[in-house]
């Protein structure tokens, strides 16, 4: 065992259920002030592109970027607006503080660590939030499906997370994430362990039913060093 990577949301992140209306409301509050009925048709828009892409995402796997939902919905680019609607998600973006004490004791035992998260996001936003919460630095690469042809479970997202972190055996990676399909599936598919996260209320549309099993099930950050403890001295984590 080489390295560990996370996903982001709903695991690096503890699970918070979010309007996405709203957030798409916001945005197209700054767009259209004071224009209650133009903003709520823009919103809607902009939820029609976002679910759609994400549609794709979850028959092809095929990424894309925060900007092509805005294209699709024929909104402008406004960075008021951006901002706006970044705000809104904050809550859903606070890494958990069991996080930082977790990767330090896996750099303690030589691991490297990584972060793979299927997101329309542009990396920046999601670094500036590591850096934010304090374990920015913690990381050895970070890969944002934004950046890629393709999303989890798509073997090619999952290669790019080993080329990030310095690692080209996918038998030398665990990954950790919180959707059965998305990360346990692919990540096993690759040929990497699997940790599970089993806290996230995903919603029925984002859900792919998969018979897969976990390697291992955590219910706190704070576990998972005594699981790779285990596999590196060869025992059962279960």
């Amino acid at each position: 065992m080489r390295a560990v990577i996370f996903d982001w949301g709903g695991t690096l992140t503890p699970w918070v259920t979010m309007d996405h209306l709203a957030a798409w409301r916001a945005y197209a509050d700054i767009v259209h002030p004071g224009d209650a009925e133009a903003s709520g048709v823009l919103a809607a828009a902009l939820l029609a592109a976002e679910d759609e892409a994400w549609g794709r995402v979850r028959v092809h796997h095929t990424a894309f970027h925060l900007t092509q939902v805005l294209e699709s919905a024929g909104a402008p680019p406004d960075e008021a607006a951006l901002a706006a609607f970044r705000t809104y998600w904050d809550p859903a973006t606070r890494t958990d503080p069991e996080v930082a004490p977790m990767l330090g004791e896996l750099r303690e035992r030589g691991l490297r660590t990584g972060v793979l998260s299927s997101t329309a996001w542009p990396g920046a936003w999601h670094e500036e939030v590591l850096h934010r919460d304090g374990v920015g630095d913690l990381f050895d690469g970070l890969v944002w499906s934004s950046d890629l042809a393709y999303t989890k479970p798509h073997r090619v997202a999952f290669e790019a997370a080993m080329a990030a972190v310095g690692v080209d055996d996918p038998a030398d990676c665990v990954y950790v994430g919180d959707r059965p399909y998305d990360d346990i599936s692919g990540a096993q598919a690759v040929g990497m362990r699997t940790i599970f996260i089993p806290h996230s209320d995903i919603p029925l549309a984002q859900q792919v039913a998969v018979d897969v099993v976990p390697d291992a099930v955590v219910q706190r950050m704070s576990e998972l060093p005594a699981v790779l403890d285990r596999w590196l001295d060869g025992r059962n984590p279960l």
